[in-house]
C-alpha cells in the first residue's frame, strides 16, 4: 500500500483581532505558505500535482477558489490543479486528509494541502461597513448595526449559543 508522508510543514503568523493581518487576504497568506512549503520540501514546483486548501468563509472578496488563487499568487512554476474544501471548522484538516487519500489511492504523488481563514472577510449586512468590525468607523460617525456572515455560516445556533456570545 502506498503511504502518504509530509515533506515539509509551514505555518503563517497568527493574527490578533484588528491587528496587522486584518487586511491581508487569505489567498495571499495561503500563497506565502505554499511557496515556503514547496521550497522547504526540496521538490521542484513543477512536480506538484494538486493543491488542496480548506477555507470555510468564502464570502465577499474571498468568494472564489482560494486554493487556485493562492497557487497563482505563489509565483511558482506549478501548473497544478487546486481544490478548496469547505467543512466549516474542519476545512483545513479535511483538505489534508483528502490529499492523503488521493496519494494512498494512487491519484497522484505530490500534493500541497492546508487551510486558511480570515473571518474579517465575511460579507456584511450594511454596505460600507468595512471598518465596523474594528470600531474605527463607529467612533467617527456613531453607532450602526452590522451583522457579519460568520454568524449565519456556522450553525452553532442549533446548539443554543452564538460564537460571539459564548
Amino acid at each position: 500500500m502506498t503511504r502518504a508522508v509530509i515533506l515539509s510543514a509551514v505555518r503563517t503568523p497568527i493574527g490578533r483581532y484588528g491587528g496587522a493581518l486584518a487586511e491581508v487576504r487569505p489567498d495571499d497568506l495561503a500563497a506565502t505558505a505554499i511557496a515556503a512549503a514547496v521550497e522547504r520540501s526540496g521538490v521542484p514546483a513543477g512536480e506538484i500535482e494538486d493543491v488542496w486548501f480548506g477555507c470555510a468563509n468564502q464570502a465577499g472578496e474571498d468568494n472564489r477558489n482560494v486554493a487556485r488563487m493562492a497557487v497563482l499568487l505563489a509565483a511558482s512554476r506549478t501548473r497544478s490543479r487546486a481544490l478548496t474544501v469547505d467543512r466549516l471548522c474542519a476545512s483545513g484538516l479535511a483538505a489534508i486528509v483528502g490529499a492523503c487519500h488521493s496519494v494512498i489511492s494512487g491519484d497522484g504523488d505530490l500534493f500541497v494541502a492546508g487551510g486558511v481563514e480570515r473571518p474579517r472577510g465575511s460579507s456584511r449586512a450594511e454596505a460600507g461597513a468595512r471598518h465596523d468590525r474594528w470600531g474605527r468607523r463607529q467612533a467617527q460617525v456613531g453607532p450602526s448595526q452590522t451583522c457579519d456572515d460568520l454568524s449565519t455560516r456556522v450553525p452553532l445556533a442549533l446548539h443554543g449559543w452564538h460564537p460571539r456570545v459564548a
